[in-house]
C-alpha cells in the first residue's frame, strides 16, 4: 500500500508539470489553447491562456466555444515550455454557473508579492449579479498558482475579456470589453473599481472590439485589441498619453487569419530586450475555429514608436537545440514546388505535422538551430517513403554545405534512418533538407543531431 501511494504521488506530479515541447507554433502542444496572456515574472515568461475543449451533449453548446478551466505554463528561454497543470475550473469558482462552460480569456499580474488571475464567466446567481459575463478574480502566491477564487466577482463590471496594467506611479487599471472597450482604475487591494467605469472612445466604432492589452514604452500608452472591420478579427492598436485616453488609432499589427479563423487574441511583452507577440490560431483544428492554439512571433518598433506588422509564421520564436526533434514542417522558407505539410495523423492531430518533399530538388529549410561548439557526429531523420529516395540536409541555407546524405528505404512505416555527419559547422545555422531524386516522394516527421 505505501508504494501504491507513493506512485500515485509521482503520476500526481507529472500530470501537473508536464513539458510540452519547443517553441515553434503553435507553442502549446498538448491541448488546444487561446487568447494567450503572457507575462514576465522574475527571469520566467509565464502564458495564462484560455482552454478550449470540443462541446458533447450536455458540456457546452454545440458548435460555439467551450471552456472549463484554466492552465498555465512557462518558459525561461521561451524555447522549452512547461505546463503547470490547471490552476481554476469553473465549479470550484463559487459565483460561477458550473455548467456555463465559458471560462473565456484571462489575465494576470503581479502585486506586492501576490498574484491575480482576473477571468470572465457567467454568474449563477442572475439577480445580484445579471445576465451575461462578469469578470472574478482568484489569488496566489506564486505565478503557478494555487489560485484561490474570490467569492464574489469584481462589482460593476459587466463583460469579458479582462486586462490589468500597472502604471509606473503605481496606480491600476482594470480593462474589458462588451461591443466597446470599457476602462477603470483599480484600488490596491486590486478587487475593486476606483474610479468610474469609461468607454473608451476614440476608437473604431463599426465592428467588433474586444480582447484589449495595454502596455507602455517610452512614454507611450498602446491600446491594442482584436477588431472586426470585415468578417473576421485583425490585431490593431491605437495610442495615448494616458491610461485612459483619448487613443489615436495607428493601424494593424496583425491582419486576418487567411484560412478564416474567425478570432484573435493577443498579448505583448518585452523579455530580454525583444519584444513577443502572443496571439493563436486554430492549427490543430483547421476546420473549426473555436478550437484554437496559442502562437507566438517577434515584434518589432519603429523610431517612432509605431509598431511594424507582425506575419505570422510557423517557426515562431527562440532557439532550436540540434540535439532536440527538429521539426522541419515548422519551416523558415519552403521551395515553391514540390514541398507540402500536412498531419502526420489526420485523425489525432495532436501528433504534428509533417512534411511532404514529392519532385526533384523540392526543399525545406529552417532557421536559427544551435550546433553548439562540439562536434555533431550523425543524423537521424525520422521518415516515410512508398517510393525511396534520397535527402541532402545541409547548414547556411539552401545553397550551402552538405553535410549529411540520407538514402531513404522503401518502407510503409515511419522508420529512423541515422547517417554520419561529413562535416559539421558549430553555432548558430539554418537548416536545410532536399530531395534529389527524380519521381520519387519523402515524408519526413522531423531530425535531429547527435
Amino acid at each position: 500500500m505505501k508504494k501504491q501511494k507513493i506512485s500515485w504521488i509521482v503520476l500526481s506530479i507529472f500530470m501537473c508539470f508536464s513539458f510540452i515541447g519547443i517553441a515553434q507554433n503553435p507553442i502549446i502542444r498538448n491541448q488546444y489553447s487561446a487568447d494567450p496572456s503572457a507575462r514576465v515574472f522574475g527571469d520566467r515568461v509565464y502564458v495564462y491562456p484560455s482552454h478550449d475543449i470540443l462541446s458533447t451533449e450536455g458540456k457546452g453548446r454545440k458548435d460555439w466555444f467551450c471552456m472549463e478551466d484554466y492552465h498555465v505554463f512557462s518558459s525561461d528561454n521561451l524555447i522549452d515550455w512547461t505546463d503547470h497543470g490547471m490552476i481554476v475550473q469553473q465549479n470550484k469558482v463559487p459565483w460561477v454557473r458550473p455548467d456555463s462552460y465559458s471560462m473565456w480569456a484571462p489575465d494576470c499580474i503581479e502585486r506586492n508579492g501576490k498574484y491575480y488571475f482576473y477571468f470572465p464567466s457567467t454568474p449563477k446567481d442572475t439577480i445580484t449579479y445579471g445576465k451575461g459575463f462578469t469578470i472574478g478574480v482568484a489569488i496566489a502566491d506564486k505565478p503557478s498558482g494555487p489560485f484561490i477564487p474570490e467569492s464574489n466577482p469584481i462589482k460593476g463590471v459587466k463583460g469579458i475579456d479582462p486586462n490589468v496594467f500597472i502604471d509606473k506611479d503605481g496606480q491600476a487599471y482594470l480593462y474589458w470589453s462588451s461591443r466597446d472597450i470599457f476602462g477603470a482604475k483599480l484600488k490596491a487591494n486590486m478587487l475593486e473599481l476606483d474610479s468610474e467605469v469609461k468607454i473608451l472612445g476614440d476608437l473604431p466604432s463599426k465592428g467588433l472590439k474586444e480582447g484589449p492589452y495595454v502596455f507602455e514604452r517610452n512614454g507611450i500608452y498602446y491600446m491594442t485589441y482584436p477588431h472586426v472591420e470585415n468578417k473576421i478579427e485583425r490585431l490593431e492598436y491605437a495610442i495615448s498619453d494616458n491610461p485612459l485616453g483619448p487613443f489615436k488609432v495607428m493601424g494593424t499589427i496583425m491582419d486576418e487569419s487567411p484560412t478564416g479563423c474567425w478570432t484573435n487574441h493577443h498579448s505583448i511583452i518585452e523579455f530580454k530586450n525583444q519584444w513577443y507577440l502572443f496571439y493563436h490560431h486554430n492549427d490543430y483544428s483547421p476546420t473549426f475555429d473555436k478550437a484554437r492554439s496559442v502562437r507566438a512571433d517577434f515584434l518589432t518598433f519603429n523610431l517612432d514608436g509605431t509598431i511594424n506588422k507582425v506575419i505570422p509564421t510557423l517557426r515562431g520564436i527562440g532557439v532550436t537545440s540540434a540535439v532536440n526533434e527538429i521539426q522541419m514542417d515548422r519551416y523558415s522558407n519552403i521551395s515553391e514546388k514540390g514541398t507540402s505539410i500536412a498531419f502526420v495523423d489526420a485523425v489525432d492531430t495532436f501528433k504534428g505535422w509533417k512534411t511532404v518533399l514529392s519532385q526533384s530538388n523540392a526543399w525545406i529549410e529552417y532557421n536559427t538551430v544551435d550546433f553548439g561548439k562540439k562536434r555533431l557526429k550523425s543524423v537521424t531523420v525520422k521518415a516515410l517513403s512508398s517510393t525511396g529516395g534520397i535527402l541532402q540536409i545541409r547548414t547556411n541555407g539552401i545553397n550551402g554545405t552538405v553535410i549529411a546524405e540520407v538514402k531513404i528505404p522503401v518502407s510503409t512505416t515511419w522508420q529512423d534512418i541515422k547517417v554520419p555527419v561529413k562535416k559539421f559547422e558549430s553555432g548558430i545555422q539554418n537548416v536545410s533538407v532536399q530531395l534529389t531524386d527524380n519521381n520519387k516522394q519523402v515524408e519526413v516527421d522531423w531530425i535531429s543531431f547527435e
